[in-house]
């Protein structure tokens, strides 16, 4: 009701411990902060899952410091050519660091095969079988699906995980650029 009335957007930091894996809804701030509950104004859980796209523009071209919904396709066809900050960049915006984004339990990325203990986050319909714990990202291999779903996932794969979480390969278009973006950086080595 306190965001109907105020009629507006809001534009806020992800309600999370740093590098932890952003939160998509109140239950999962409340966990983060358990021994220090925050205020939380609660509304659905969000629909787009990823953080916000993060343009710089001080310098003469536009960097694309993170991807995110808005894909880079889609803001060069309004504002032309936009470059990639460099992995060696200095961190200029939230989400830059190495080490993201990141569950308590290793992340495995473009697994074509799930090891005891793991959790599969699966994308479309080839699945392997055999798989005891599964949670399908898109089983119709909808990356704007998989993208809302993301961080929901990885948190309750995290939660399921005895050893670890494997994730099956994700295509490298579109918002699948900033899905890879965060599982790279949910994998990397803290």
């Amino acid at each position: 009701a306190l965001l109907q009335a105020f009629g507006g957007g809001v534009a806020a930091p992800s309600a999370n411990r740093s590098g932890r894996i952003s939160p998509t809804c109140a239950a999962h701030v409340r966990k983060e902060f358990a021994d220090n509950p925050p205020y939380i104004v609660e509304g659905d859980a969000a629909s787009i899952g990823l953080e916000s796209t993060v343009i710089g523009l001080a310098s003469d071209s536009a960097v694309l410091l993170r991807p995110g919904s808005i894909t880079q396709q889609e803001i060069e066809a309004v504002i032309g050519p936009v470059e990639l900050a460099h992995a060696q960049s200095a961190i200029t915006s939230p989400g830059m660091l190495a080490s993201h984004y990141a569950p308590s339990h290793r992340l495995r990325l473009n697994a074509s095969e799930v090891q005891q203990g793991e959790v599969l986050l699966a994308f479309g319909d080839d699945v392997p079988q055999g798989v005891q714990q599964v949670l399908n990202l898109s089983p119709a291999g909808d990356l704007k699906q998989a993208a809302a779903r993301l961080f929901a996932y990885m948190r309750q794969a995290d939660t399921l995980a005895e050893t670890g979480i494997a994730v099956m390969p994700i295509p490298m278009e579109g918002i699948g650029v900033a899905i890879n973006d965060r599982l790279r950086r949910a994998a990397a080595k803290k």
